[in-house]
This record gives C-alpha cells, sequence and structure tokens, in this order.
C-alpha cells in the first residue's frame, strides 16, 4: 500500500471568504461537523482577521465557539497579526497560520506590505505561538504565477519557504492561487522548494482555474508531498486574484488518492454529503 496522504480541510476559510453573500455562522459550523464526521483530521475553521476587510469572516469567535471538538482534529485558524492571534488564542485555537506570498505584486495587493515587511508583521505572532505551545503554519501565495507580476521564478518561492520555516512554521503549504499552475511549472517550482524543506514538512495548495489541480498534486506526489489542502465542493476563490476558481475539490482529491493506493482515513460517502452542504452554500453569481 503507498503512504498515507493527509487532507488539510480548507473549505470553511477559505472556501467562504470570498462568498458574495453571507454564511450564516450556524451552517459554518454545521459544515465544520460533517467535514469532522467524514474524517477530515485538520481542518481551517476561520480566520482572525478585520470585517472590513473579509466580512464573511466576522464571526470566527462564534464559529469556534459553536465546534464540538473531537480528540485528535486539528481546528485551525488564519491569524494575520497580534490582534487577530490573541483573539484566536481567546477561542481556543490549537493551530494557527500566517500567509505570505512569493510576489511583490500580490504582497502589496493581499497585505498592503512587500514580503520582507509581512515577514516581520508574523514574527510577534510566531513569537507568541511558541510561547503559548500553539502550533504555526506557513502559507506562500503564487507558487506559480501572480496577476500582478506573471510568472514566479521558483528560487522566490523558496525564499519565502526558508523564511517562514524560521519563524517557526511546523509546515508550508505552497499555493497556486490564480491556479494557472501547469504540472511541469510545479515540478520545477518543487524542485527548488525542495532544496531548502524536506517534502514532509510541505503541502500543495492547488486551485483548479485551468483545470490541473489534479495533475499538479499527482507531481507533487512524485515529489513527496503527503499533505494537500483540499476544499470541499471545489469552495473558494480569492479576493485579491480575480479570475481565480476555487480550491481543488476534497472529493475530487480523496478519489484519486483512493485509486492511486493512498489511505486517508476518510470515509467517502460521508465526504460527498459534506461537499454537497457545502455546494449549497455557494452565492448565486
Amino acid at each position: 500500500m503507498a503512504d498515507p496522504v493527509t487532507l488539510y480541510e480548507v473549505g470553511p476559510r477559505d472556501g467562504l471568504q470570498n462568498e458574495a453573500q453571507p454564511v450564516a455562522t450556524a451552517d459554518k459550523i454545521h459544515l465544520i461537523a460533517l467535514l469532522t464526521k467524514a474524517g477530515l483530521t485538520h481542518i481551517e475553521a476561520t480566520a482572525f482577521v478585520s470585517p472590513k476587510w473579509v466580512p464573511q469572516m466576522a464571526d470566527a469567535s462564534a464559529v469556534m465557539a459553536g465546534i464540538s471538538p473531537r480528540e485528535g482534529i486539528v481546528y485551525a485558524a488564519l491569524t494575520p497579526n497580534l490582534k487577530g492571534y490573541a483573539r484566536a488564542k481567546a477561542a481556543g485555537v490549537t493551530e494557527v497560520a500566517v500567509f505570505a506570498a512569493a510576489s511583490e505584486g500580490f504582497s502589496k495587493a493581499n497585505l498592503n506590505a512587500s514580503i520582507a515587511e509581512s515577514l516581520e508583521r508574523f514574527a510577534p505572532v510566531a513569537a507568541s505561538a511558541a510561547e503559548d505551545g500553539i502550533t504555526l503554519r506557513g502559507y506562500v501565495s503564487c507558487v506559480a504565477d501572480c496577476p500582478y507580476d506573471g510568472p514566479t521564478p521558483p528560487a522566490a518561492v523558496a525564499r519565502v519557504t526558508r523564511a517562514l520555516f524560521g519563524l517557526g512554521c511546523r509546515e508550508v503549504s505552497l499555493g497556486d492561487t490564480t491556479g494557472k499552475g501547469r504540472p511541469e511549472g510545479i515540478d520545477a517550482m518543487l524542485a527548488a522548494v525542495l532544496e531548502v524543506a524536506s517534502p514532509e514538512r510541505l503541502a500543495g495548495h492547488y486551485h483548479d482555474t485551468a483545470g490541473h489541480a489534479l495533475e499538479n498534486v499527482v507531481v507533487s506526489l512524485e515529489r513527496g508531498l503527503r499533505v494537500f489542502d483540499t476544499a470541499a465542493g471545489g469552495l473558494g476563490g480569492c479576493p485579491y486574484a480575480p479570475g481565480a476558481a476555487g480550491n481543488v475539490a476534497t472529493e475530487a482529491v480523496a478519489a484519486l488518492l483512493s485509486e492511486r493506493g493512498h489511505p486517508t482515513g476518510i470515509d467517502l460517502e460521508r465526504l460527498d454529503a459534506a461537499a454537497r452542504f457545502a455546494k449549497s452554500l455557494r452565492s448565486s453569481r
């Protein structure tokens, strides 16, 4: 049998953050419960960010309060600054994430800061998480292409990845934010990143805008990655990457892994039920 693979479910946060119409807190909590019952062990539940900029995440504390935790399940949250981190800690989050970019254009659009400035901002969050025993995860966006700067050099992705590990991240997720990455480009990017990090500390995060997400998962598997970010029902998109489609669907990746013999611990029938509910939360566009 092939190696086990972990799917890191990001639908409740990355999947819903860009929905045009408000999603009820109770529906978010129900989605998380369905995903938990399906066997997902890592679920990014919400983000502690400014409601002015991301109104869908204004109920972060209420979402965390409504979750019925299960032993061994990680319910994570995005926390871009100390204020957000303090709220996440108070809500009982056990893993927090910081979000950097591999391109200057996207960093300035998304974070209103250069790459170097964003990493400086994350340092106090990383230090507090280490002191509090809360694990830290890092994201690198635009690992293949940037909507502002064009193709992203693999060396730039490697530099930001190394910096995030230097802050104390236990794992770094490599995000094809625009969904334009093709297998050969993802392979070249991974070759550069694997010069600075071992594959077991990396995750693939692929959007399916151009229909190559599953191919990119396969390339990543061949490079040794065993963690992938996915969203039930293919929820997602990015407010700072116009035209980017949703994250690769959890159910599609789970089926692919099953066909290739990689155990995931996921109940595919329960996952399909969660995916159907996730799709029902989409705004009409």
